[in-house]
């Protein structure tokens, strides 16, 4: 299914890629670790698979984490059924976090080195990002559990969207400025991650209940919360908007205020809709199955966020309602306001949320083939082109 029409094609066809990036952490340190890590790669490789690779990493935790804690209550003595989740797999998740980090960061250094940059690989890196944005927190969750000196799922939910805030507000951003502004806690927060899963093996999740005195007596655990809301609200969001401000007062914003705002329009609807289920389901569904709850809401955001990179990318309009929001609307409305499907809202809930995850990926799946076509090229290999030169021998260039 050809999901891009001819305005878009045209668009990714004129597309420069244009970002700025001041973070001293990621200009002193990662950048040159990337540089020499790219050269370990042959140059057949193709940047692709690099990119794709790191995200399966991440899929691969995340399903790790599911199988030995599918409700989020291993890591909790209160919760008596529930057996702790062997610490080989805290290990596996942080050597898996930090490669899939790195390769998140060759991925465009192997374009450049291969001559193979071009829309479908930026395209594809940020695609992958904003599901990846979901997979994070929902692994990260099963450190501290939702029993004892921890949270519960609804505050949980919350954390996913001061993540989805950030990535989100960075595309917006170039959407309006046509510049990529790269957060600093980007790469001090993939660290951590790491870091922190590297911890939970070595010290188990005890170590994310000790209480600390200053905090009131919160746990160790529970500053994950404060640290996230700090990184979104206070470190990423305000020089975001302070950019789109910038643009806005110096008339270089590349449409009108009003069409600027309008990728929020799909953004703010999600987080009322699912927030409003959440919050008012008559049978407590987020908590009953906080996974599923939270693999709704993360594909339908990564699916918003695609749409909003094509468009920032393409130069061309966003659409103001994604249709995800449709069903899920008439979803929430029919479960919290008739009996017949109140009463099925947990099966509900996981055959909606496997029918967009089906969706997401066809989506994906299409447009990549869709510009593999246009261009000429393949997704997962570089295609070699031939020439002639005068002593009629075949000349190969990457």
């Amino acid at each position: 299914m050809k999901y891009l029409d001819q305005e878009v094609i045209k668009g990714l066809e004129k597309y420069k890629y244009n970002s700025i990036d001041t973070s001293p952490l990621s200009n002193y340190v990662m950048h040159p670790l990337w540089n020499q890590l790219v050269k370990l790669f042959p140059r057949w490789v193709a940047p692709n698979v690099l990119t794709v690779t790191g995200f399966l990493l991440i899929v691969v935790n995340a399903g790790l984490l599911t199988y030995y804690d599918y409700d989020f209550s291993a890591s909790s003595d209160s919760i008596p059924y529930t057996s702790p989740i062997p610490s080989w797999v805290w290990l596996v998740c942080s050597i898996n976090h930090f490669l899939s980090h790195n390769l998140d960061g060759i991925d465009g250094k192997q374009a450049r080195r291969t001559g193979t940059s071009g829309p479908l690989g930026e395209l594809m890196d940020h695609g992958v990002d904003s599901w990846a944005a979901f997979f994070l927190p929902f692994s990260i969750y099963s450190m501290f559990g939702r029993g004892e000196l921890s949270y519960p799922p609804i505050r949980v939910l919350f954390i996913f969207w001061t993540i989805f805030i950030t990535f989100y507000f960075s595309h917006w951003e170039k959407y309006n400025t046509g510049i990529l502004y790269l957060p600093w806690s980007y790469d001090a927060t993939q660290l951590a991650l790491a870091v922190l899963y590297l911890v939970t093996y070595l010290k188990s999740y005890h170590v994310w209940k000790i209480v600390l005195p200053i905090m009131g007596g919160q746990s160790l655990g529970q500053l994950f919360e404060y640290i996230s809301y700090l990184g979104s609200f206070a470190g990423s969001v305000p020089f975001t908007v302070f950019n789109v401000y910038l643009a806005y007062k110096s008339n270089s914003l590349k449409r009108s205020l009003f069409e600027g705002l309008r990728p929020l329009i799909s953004f703010v609807s999600l987080f009322l809709i699912s927030t409003y289920w959440a919050l008012f389901s008559p049978t407590n569904v987020l908590n009953r199955d906080p996974r599923f709850f939270f693999a709704l809401v993360g594909t339908i955001f990564s699916q918003i966020a695609c749409r909003l990179i094509i468009n920032q990318m393409s130069s061309t309009r966003c659409q103001a309602f994604n249709w995800f929001l449709y069903p899920l609307t008439a979803v929430t409305v029919l479960c919290l306001n008739v009996k017949t499907f109140a009463d099925h809202e947990l099966e509900i809930l996981r055959a909606l949320t496997v029918f967009f995850i089906l969706a997401h990926i066809h989506y994906g799946v299409s447009i990549t083939r869709q510009l593999c076509a246009h261009f000429n090229i393949n997704c997962f290999t570089i295609k070699h082109q031939y020439e002639k030169v005068p002593n009629n021998k075949k000349k190969e260039t990457d």
